[in-house]
């Protein structure tokens, strides 16, 4: 794929997206950020024009019903805005220890490993990647 194709890819991605989350506001900022950062790290063979396809597919049905997509997109926001925020309500000022940084970076490893496999079974680009801050 050309880095125009690349480009025309993420707009498609971005707009079913958001007709899928209904342009809710916490869901459309993830949403977006995660097909950003996903764009940005990714390489150009990650998303071949079938996976896009498929992955549109996948949107477009989570728009039309209530059904199991539309869980699924809603869950995975759900859970991206949640890591995005640390997993607390509120900041903390106190200091982390070694144990608790560790457990915070991997604490959304077999997430992100299901979102893999998904990708894999049904043909797809969902971002499954883990943002590791967790000074957050």
């Amino acid at each position: 794929m050309s880095s125009a194709q690349v480009v025309h890819a993420y707009r498609h991605l971005y707009r079913s997206g958001l007709r899928a989350v209904q342009f809710s506001k916490p869901a459309r900022y993830t949403l977006r950020d995660r097909l950003r950062l996903a764009f940005r790290r990714g390489t150009v063979a990650d998303f071949s024009p079938h996976k896009i396809a498929n992955t549109l597919e996948f949107f477009g049905y989570a728009t039309r019903e209530n059904g199991l997509e539309h869980k699924i997109v809603k869950n995975l926001l759900l859970v991206w805005w949640d890591q995005e925020r640390g997993g607390h309500r509120k900041p903390r000022a106190k200091n982390l220890t070694e144990e608790v940084v560790e457990i915070r970076t991997t604490a959304y490893d077999t997430f992100n490993y299901n979102i893999r496999m998904l990708n894999e079974s049904m043909g797809m680009c969902l971002p499954a990647m883990t943002v590791r801050d967790p000074n957050c």
